[in-house]
């Protein structure tokens, strides 16, 4: 495919080079922040030590976790209107769906942690960290081998 023909025409690899990036910085946020929670889910609310977990969050969602998100959104919709959304595209576009879900679900169990609470057994937080391992499998496939 002449991937200069789709409407991004010869920008289409920088595009494409970008989204890339910026998967590779918002998966490290999404590896980080489950395992910062295990971590942080064994300590004591209101201590010292409790603040350090609460600013290590909320600076990692602030400029890792959200600003990559939102960029690869941004460039993997531009990427799909390029090349007309293809049927792993689709499927691709609901398991980041997905991910995205399970980053708005972290970033609420990290607000409950902040203000204290600990909803989660650290035995689920360990295995939730398995999730972004999996979708990335699931993803990776979807882009490379296009099995529909």
């Amino acid at each position: 495919m002449d991937h200069a023909v789709g409407w991004l025409g010869d920008a289409y690899l920088w595009v494409k080079a970008l989204h890339v990036i910026f998967v590779i910085f918002w998966m490290a946020g999404l590896f980080m922040l489950p395992r910062f929670l295990v971590y942080w889910s064994q300590v004591a609310p209101g201590t010292p030590e409790n603040d350090l977990w609460a600013e290590r969050c909320a600076r990692l969602k602030r400029i890792i976790l959200n600003p990559g998100m939102i960029v690869v959104w941004v460039l993997g919709i531009m990427l799909a209107f390029h090349l007309g959304w293809p049927g792993w595209l689709m499927a691709k576009f609901l398991v980041v769906f997905g991910l995205s879900g399970f980053h708005g679900w972290m970033i609420g169990a990290a607000r409950k942690f902040a203000a204290g609470e600990r909803p989660y057994a650290e035995k689920t937080l360990r295995l939730v960290n398995e999730i972004p391992s999996l979708t990335t499998i699931v993803i990776v496939i979807l882009v490379v081998v296009k099995p529909f």
